[in-house]
């Protein structure tokens, strides 16, 4: 069976993991109403988009 010949060190098991770590998200301004929002999203506070209103689906 596949075992371990020797102590993963914390540095290693580190270095392995570093590509996995959280980004602060990009927000640009709503050209509409100015609110902070993600690219590409329609605006929750005016619900437009690309200078369109998106039609809001009710559940």
């Amino acid at each position: 069976m596949a075992v371990p010949q020797r102590k993963v060190t914390h540095s290693r098991k580190a270095k392995r993991g570093s590509h996995l770590h959280l980004s602060i998200p990009t927000l640009v301004a709503c050209k509409r109403c100015g609110k902070k929002i993600t690219p590409h999203r329609v605006c929750n506070s005016c619900g437009y988009y690309k200078n369109k209103k998106v039609p809001q689906i009710e559940a």
